[in-house]
């Protein structure tokens, strides 16, 4: 029986990415070899690392002067190699949740951090607003965590500052339109919306880099990087492969708009169930609530039947809703991969089961 996945990450992937993947595994391109056994320097893998470049810049449609990367490490690795190569003296950071709390911690190594706006005080249930006017125009950049998918909140439009601004993008990049002159760093792990684990998307504004003074190992230097096409050391080829086909199949179902569309109705459905039924209760604000990560909990009167939700799903092959460690209940993540037909349903378990239970 086909499985419905809501696990928030390595999330679900479109069976076009599998299977064309797995023939690559098998023979790449017609070229006899597999793209698990073939050389980062060939012809072959070239055109695939090329390829992903392009098509990410035609989808995400960015200007002149960025440099698009595909690199090592996850978005956690970004959270020192930003500040390694941006922070001069002092940054910028908004808290909205403990990956944002992991990239102030790294920053902190590299100058003086300032947050100057957290959502901590009402457990990041919600986006801190009109915090831009407040920015020191000293500061190296303002950093911000667009979607965050432990309490289901995400940014809904691109702040305007003018310093340079620098964004943790992991888990909704691609799911909704993104004017990337508006930043000057944007970093991604590939594993909710574009590909499977082992590959961060990093897109930077070119003349921002080399104005620190420190010295910065050579690996952790994004002008590295640009210098040899994402191919300084050995990339993982799989991964990167599966990427470019994921992002092929946007182009395909009518690129990032196309996606937002989607990405609003499937979110809609199920926040839609949980304001109608009487047994669960949102944890974001409205105004705030997350397409990529839909985050609930069991109302004040069902709380003792969180586990028995949990069993009652899993025996119809709804598997991935059990919320964070961090915080419980549930999360239902609808990344752009995730098929209509499973948020169905989950959907219609909510409704059976309310009526089991009620």
């Amino acid at each position: 029986m086909k499985k419905h996945n809501f696990y928030a990450g390595p999330s679900r992937l479109s069976e076009y990415t599998l299977k064309a993947t797995a023939e690559a595994i098998g023979n790449l391109a017609g070229s006899g070899l597999s793209i698990m056994g073939i050389s980062h320097r060939s012809a072959e893998f070239k055109d695939v690392m090329d390829s992903s470049i392009e098509i990410v810049k035609e989808l995400l449609q960015v200007p002149e002067g960025y440099s698009v990367l595909f690199l090592q490490g996850g978005g956690s690795m970004q959270f020192c190699m930003a500040p390694y190569n941006l922070l001069d003296k002092h940054a910028t950071y908004v808290n909205t949740g403990i990956w944002a709390e992991n990239a102030i911690k790294e920053a902190k190594l590299f100058g003086e951090v300032e947050v100057i706006a957290s959502s901590e005080d009402k457990n990041f249930s919600y986006i801190p607003k009109n915090w831009e006017k407040n920015v020191n125009p000293q500061t190296s950049y303002v950093h911000i965590t667009t979607n965050n998918t432990i309490v289901g909140t995400q940014y809904k439009s691109d702040p305007v500052v003018s310093v340079p601004l620098v964004s943790d993008m992991s888990s909704d990049l691609f799911s909704r339109p993104v004017d990337i002159s508006k930043y000057a760093l944007i970093y991604a792990g590939a594993q909710k919306n574009i590909g499977p684990a082992g590959v961060t998307l990093v897109i930077v504004k070119d003349e921002l880099l080399g104005k620190v003074t420190r010295e910065i190992p050579t690996m952790l230097q994004y002008k590295t990087h640009i210098d040899k096409g994402s191919m300084y050391n050995t990339p993982p080829t799989v991964a990167v492969y599966a990427c470019l086909k994921t992002l092929e199949r946007y182009r395909q179902l009518g690129g990032v708009e196309a996606m937002h569309e989607r990405a609003n109705i499937k979110a809609q459905m199920i926040y839609n169930e949980i304001d109608r039924n009487q047994m669960f209760v949102g944890t974001a604000e409205v105004s705030d609530r997350s397409n990529m990560n839909i985050c609930f909990v069991m109302s004040e009167n069902y709380k003792e039947l969180e586990s028995t939700f949990l069993e009652f799903i899993a025996a119809r092959n709804i598997l991935g809703v059990k919320g964070h460690r961090l915080v419980g209940g549930f999360r239902a993540s609808s990344y752009n991969a995730q098929r209509e037909e499973s948020v169905k349903a989950l959907v219609k378990a909510m409704k059976d089961f309310e009526k089991r239970y009620k």
